[in-house]
């Protein structure tokens, strides 16, 4: 777990308000009784706050945040068995303050110094007490003596022990189940941004395909009429050649902007996915994006996966995968497609390449429109497949390290066409 520089302020103001507290009831106390202000426990709680103005400045320094915890933890502690001892050691009832500490290693730290925390403070107490007890260690001063059995020692320090080890598991329990939560919010939170971008990006993508689609057919068609009417040399063929092209690919890439943001209506069949794969690799092949630089391994050709779902949609996932996978691999390398059928209720499309990796700010972004890692990317197509797959109710996973390569993983809920008729109603 990270150790957060303002959960170490609230840590630090904490601490303040008890010593404070037992300022404040001390004083209550003595003038209720009569008796002397108790000074040796005053210099203590001057002490404490002299060493929380220290735990200020290191925390206004903004340096070594986890070691600034265990060093506050470990001095409370001494702080608390003093308190322990000055009020009597079993008769006092400064004890329970042990649990205070427990709870903010939980809190601030982790599981572990959660436990360390608790093991530190039944060390504490039991030394101190069967200190006092057997002798070792005498009492403040003499009227705190009192008889107690060895049972009734034995039995206080056990319960205690107890004591800090069940708030330390619960603790943990509760601030993990926390920290769990906090993670899908912040999960949920990301799904919702890239959401919102996709509503932006269709609203955007509608308006350019209504100001340039039909300019760009006319000029397209166009240059093509002229080219067969004019006779024309090899430089001027050439010229022509890449106003089409260009066009082409202009108009493709408002077709993605369009199937990102308003899909069209899709015809759903009975898919071999091992089939829609071997399609894909053989365009991508014929295109020359895929060339003998690249290894094609995996189970997708003997998995014969069949999924009931739209062809141009599966094919969009793989083209666009397929092709962020050979991007990351400018040099060539190895792509491995896996399908498989996670019992009756998922199947996973994994996707691995030992491309470049991406750190973990690339990952958080991956899937956002208009986002890309690469140069000559526009950060579409990875938007494309995140629609598609949620529209397919389904999940996507990303596996990452900068130099190690990239997994990504989809993972759908199974569906048979027979299962999606009865689930419609049909």
């Amino acid at each position: 777990m990270e150790t957060k520089r303002k959960d170490i302020l609230w840590f630090i103001i904490l601490r303040l308000i008890i010593i404070t507290s037992i300022i404040v009831s001390t004083f209550i106390q003595f003038e209720a009784s009569g008796y002397l202000i108790f000074f040796p426990l005053f210099y203590l709680i001057i002490t404490a706050y002299f060493l929380s103005l220290i735990y200020l400045i290191l925390y206004h320094l903004g340096k070594y945040y986890v070691f600034q915890v265990y060093l506050q933890i470990f001095f409370d502690l001494l702080f608390i068995t003093l308190l322990v001892y000055l009020a009597g050691g079993l008769r006092g009832s400064f004890y329970f303050l042990y649990i205070f500490e427990i709870i903010a290693a939980s809190i601030v730290l982790s599981s572990r110094a959660t436990y360390i925390t608790a093991a530190l403070s039944s060390v504490f107490f039991g030394i101190l007490v069967d200190g006092m007890y057997l002798g070792v260690i005498p009492y403040f001063y003499s009227g705190q003596r009192a008889e107690y059995s060895f049972g009734f020692v034995i039995n206080n320090i056990f319960i205690a022990w107890g004591v800090f080890f069940l708030v330390a598991f619960l603790m943990n329990y509760l601030t993990g189940s926390l920290r769990k939560t906090r993670k899908q919010l912040q999960i949920a939170e990301k799904e919702l941004e890239i959401k919102k971008n996709l509503a932006v990006a269709g609203e955007f993508s509608a308006q350019l395909a209504h100001e340039i689609r039909n300019p760009l057919a006319a000029i397209s068609g166009s240059v093509q009429v002229l080219r067969k009417e004019i006779e024309l040399s090899g430089e001027q063929n050439r010229l022509m050649d890449i106003v089409i092209d260009e066009s082409q690919r202009a108009s493709q890439s408002i077709e993605q902007f369009l199937n990102m943001a308003s899909p069209s209506k899709q015809t759903f069949t009975e898919l071999n996915l091992s089939e829609l794969m071997d399609e894909t690799l053989t365009l991508l092949q014929r295109g020359g994006v895929l060339d003998n630089k690249y290894r094609i391994e995996g189970n997708y050709k003997s998995a014969k996966l069949t999924y009931y779902g739209s062809n141009n949609q599966f094919k969009q996932i793989f083209w666009n995968l397929l092709k962020n996978g050979i991007k990351a691999m400018p040099e060539g390398g190895t792509l491995k497609i896996d399908f498989i059928k996670k019992g009756k209720d998922e199947i996973s499309l994994v996707f691995s390449d030992n491309g470049s990796g991406m750190a973990k700010e690339e990952k958080a972004r991956l899937f956002e429109p208009f986002y890309s890692g690469f140069k000559e990317g526009k950060g579409i197509g990875l938007a494309i497949v995140h629609r598609i797959v949620d529209d397919y109710k389904g999940r996507i996973e990303v596996f990452s390290d900068p130099g190690r390569g990239t997994k990504i993983v989809i993972i759908l809920p199974w569906r048979s066409a027979a299962e999606f008729y009865n689930k419609q109603g049909y």
